[in-house]
């Protein structure tokens, strides 16, 4: 078996912990900014405590003939536990990917730290065990774009 990658990403978003961290817990906002790039989100299941369910799906676009979804042709569809929630500081996610292809199987561990800087947080994504069907750099990628969309969706 391959060795699984591990991919960080960090961005200043010009918004307090406490206000990121919330954007973390909101079933609302976290199907508007997770989605990287020109993807939407649907968000199944969202129990935002520790030990909490959660399962999503992101959707390319109708018009996007170069992606292949994970789960289908035109969605990624994730499950997961919130495994640790430390207020303002930390929010640690274990998911699992649904797909009939084994490249893209077994639990990935998305660990968010932040932390107060001069004008905002230093927001931190660390994948572990990333499956070997994604490739690192699409992962970090993916990873930028989201928090692209979270600064933007925080006003940040």
């Amino acid at each position: 078996m391959s060795e699984r990658a591990t991919t960080v990403v960090s961005r200043v978003i010009a918004v307090p912990p406490d206000g990121v961290y919330h954007a973390f817990l909101d079933r609302e906002a976290v199907a508007a900014w997770l989605p990287p790039g020109s993807m939407s989100g649907i968000v199944h299941e969202f129990d935002p405590r520790e030990g909490g369910a959660f399962s999503m799906s992101l959707v390319y676009p109708d018009d996007d003939r170069s992606s292949r979804g994970k789960s289908s042709a035109s969605t990624d569809t994730f499950k997961g536990r919130f495994e640790k929630l430390v207020p303002d500081r930390e929010i640690v996610w274990a998911s699992v990917f649904e797909s009939a292809d084994m490249a893209f199987s077994g639990e990935m561990t998305v660990t968010t730290t932040l932390e107060p800087v001069e004008g905002g947080t230093n927001v931190t994504i660390t994948c572990e065990n990333i499956p070997p069907g994604i490739k690192p750099e699409d992962n970090e990628e993916g990873c930028r774009a989201s928090l692209e969309k979270l600064a933007s969706f925080l006003g940040g």
